[in-house]
């Protein structure tokens, strides 16, 4: 048995085979409705690859059991040290701003801690043991994909059912692939897995520097970190949200037409973000 490896037993799983959806009379709360900042910053193209790297894992900031990849600087691998849980933490800190980032975490190399969120420079790196490192401290707020649980200074504050409208019976199955949203202006932290905005899981985050983190226990696990965008607070110019409007009417699947529309090129360019 891998370290820190899950053994399961006879609970109810959504989000493989049987999708997640939110009920839809709880879903029009406050905390499920996806904020429209966060639609237009999906719908828009994923930024440079340089830019991505100025976001990514940091190496100098980390359990010395792991290291970022020289072939892959997206992307850390961790060691086969038993009875310790180890963090990264990315290289940009955010104050200001609506951001996404996505992390790629296979389903089989979690094992029974693997936790994903956000941190300011004070939490620690590594523990002895196995425990969920992120969110045990008031330093950081993780998501531990396995419980399906919110940790946040857990000696002070009780474990939080996430997605919050998950029944006792269920355990949510993150898949590989899933989006950390963090919007410093509202002071939330949020996830977006297959496309479904999943609601709010911290609040009251305004006014820290926060950086995107992780703790695994996995021996040999790797995961991705690939920032996707951001928006500043200020309202989005006039041509932005009429393109956002164009490209809703016409449907992400005909977008590609827009090239038969008589339409002059610098229009088409623009609405397809070329």
């Amino acid at each position: 048995m891998n370290m820190g490896q899950k053994v399961s037993g006879g609970i109810k799983t959504v989000g493989q085979d049987t999708p997640y959806r939110l009920n839809r009379e709880i879903a029009f709360g406050q905390d499920f409705l996806k904020p429209g900042r966060l639609d237009v910053l999906l719908d828009m193209p994923p930024v440079p690859k340089d830019i991505q790297m100025q976001h990514t894992w940091n190496p100098s900031d980390r359990s010395l059991n792991i290291f970022v990849k020289d072939e892959d600087k997206f992307t850390f691998h961790r060691h086969p040290v038993a009875q310790s849980t180890d963090c990264i933490r990315g290289r940009f800190g955010y104050t200001r701003g609506l951001h996404v980032w996505e992390v790629v975490w296979s389903t089989q190399q979690r094992g029974t801690h693997a936790v994903v969120g956000v941190a300011t420079t004070e939490a620690a790196l590594h523990c002895v043991g196995y425990q969920s490192l992120v969110g045990s401290n008031s330093e950081s707020w993780g998501w531990d994909l396995g419980r399906n649980k919110l940790y946040h200074d857990v000696k002070n504050n009780p474990s939080v059912t996430y997605p919050s409208l998950l029944n006792l019976d269920e355990n949510f199955v993150v898949p590989d692939s899933f989006f950390v949203v963090l919007d410093m202006d509202e002071g939330t932290l949020s996830f977006v897995v297959d496309g479904q905005y999943l609601g709010v899981a911290f609040r009251g985050l305004k006014g820290k520097k926060l950086y995107p983190i992780v703790s695994a226990v996995w021996g040999h696990c790797e995961i991705t970190h690939r920032y996707i965008g951001g928006l500043d607070p200020e309202p989005l110019p006039l041509m932005d949200i009429c393109r956002r409007k164009i490209r809703q009417q016409i449907g992400k699947n005909r977008l590609p037409e827009i090239n038969k529309l008589p339409l002059p090129t610098v229009i088409r360019n623009y609405i397809l973000y070329q």
